[in-house]
């Protein structure tokens, strides 16, 4: 009986890990204005969001006013590694409607306006 509560249990904890969403994670921004961040997306309301935990420029990490503000907001899973919710451009400081699309450790994040016509790109890479 031992044995079978201990399987039961490690099965437990090893479901829960494996339960976490792709896009969960430390991710690493494009260079946008000649810095770059570290970004940690985490559940958030029903979807995720992304806040921004370290930033580097040319000389190294620096101390950002942007670090611990949101970059990813409300992304929603939408199926086949596919996010719908907003984005924030720090350097503009303006919100767009966000869409990403996950690969294995890449995330290709878009910025849209104009109903999602129009959008920027950046690729980011999984860190942790």
């Amino acid at each position: 009986m031992k044995r079978i509560l201990t399987a039961f249990a490690a099965l437990v904890l090893s479901a829960g890990a494996a339960l976490a969403d792709p896009i969960e994670g430390t991710w690493q921004t494009e260079v946008d204005d000649g810095s770059y961040a570290l970004v940690n997306v985490v559940p958030c309301g029903a979807g995720f969001c992304g806040v921004i935990a370290r930033t580097f420029n040319s000389a190294g990490e620096y101390e950002s006013p942007n670090k611990g503000r949101q970059i990813i907001r409300e992304m929603v899973a939408q199926g086949g590694g596919r996010y719908e919710g907003q984005v924030w451009r720090p350097s503009n400081d303006k919100v767009y409607v966000g869409k990403v699309d996950l690969s294995g450790n890449s995330m290709a994040l878009r910025g849209c306006v104009a109903g999602g016509l129009l959008c920027a790109r950046q690729n980011w890479t999984r860190v942790r």
